[in-house]
């Protein structure tokens, strides 16, 4: 049974973190339907928390007390990742990487290492910019457009190898590609000799987190992308609904 004042709070706090972490009045009620009354006094009360705060020009703000939660339940998730990170390792032989969104930044939160004398390894807690890696690429596919050449235009995509994508135009041909084809591919772009296989996290309909694989080129190059992405996409369907609601 729901608590509906709590539904409602958690649609005020999910309006702000949609639209940026930022958003006035009017966006919320447009986002959650609800009377500009009961949002009101559901910002009060977030406020007196820390959940949200109030800009100087009355626009609301996630606060900072969803910092000290986010970091709790990010450790959380990569422990709760685990196994099906080795599944992943089990089936490709490569390194299995859970990775987030956190601003501008992918964020990698877990990592079970290949078994394999060579082999990859991207250091949890490490913070990379989203264009030149395949979850970065599965992140902001799973985002509106206009949200993700907003990165973009921010972080200037820099030239990682000669292989990074650095044209806006072509990014967004990619991430259509992404989208469709359900997976995404790092083909040396971050680092060179490395590639990399992506498959997005949802949590209902939102792409929440990215699970890959990576390896040396030449071993990921000699599996079948396709059949790898299918059983890739499998193992996180299995795993974004330990995330929601149906999984506890």
């Amino acid at each position: 049974m729901s608590v509906q004042s709590v539904e409602r709070a958690l649609d005020v706090l999910e309006a702000l973190a949609e639209h940026g972490g930022e958003a006035g009045l009017s966006e919320i009620a447009a986002r959650t339907g609800l009377p500009y009354g009961t949002i009101h006094r559901l910002l009060r009360t977030l406020l007196a928390r820390g959940y949200v705060r109030q800009e100087s020009d009355r626009r609301y703000a996630l606060g900072g007390g969803l910092v000290r939660l986010g970091g709790v339940a990010e450790g959380m998730v990569g422990v709760w990742a685990q196994p099906y990170l080795a599944r992943m390792v089990e089936l490709s032989g490569e390194t299995a990487n859970l990775a987030v969104l956190e601003g501008d930044f992918i964020v990698y939160v877990a990592q079970v290492p290949s078994p394999r004398r060579l082999r990859m390894f991207a250091e949890v807690g490490r913070r990379v910019l989203p264009h030149s890696t395949a979850v970065g690429k599965v992140l902001l596919a799973g985002r509106p457009a206009p949200e993700a050449v907003a990165v973009f235009e921010r972080t200037g995509m820099p030239r990682r190898t000669p292989n990074t994508i650095t044209d806006l135009t072509a990014m967004l041909a990619e991430l259509t590609t992404v989208r469709h084809r359900g997976y995404a591919l790092d083909l040396g772009e971050e680092e060179l000799g490395v590639h990399c296989l992506a498959v997005p996290v949802r949590d209902g309909d939102r792409v929440v987190a990215a699970m890959s694989v990576s390896g040396p080129a030449e071993r990921i190059d000699a599996l079948d992308r396709d059949e790898l992405a299918a059983a890739l996409r499998r193992i996180a369907v299995d795993f974004g609904g330990e995330l929601g609601p149906a999984g506890g």
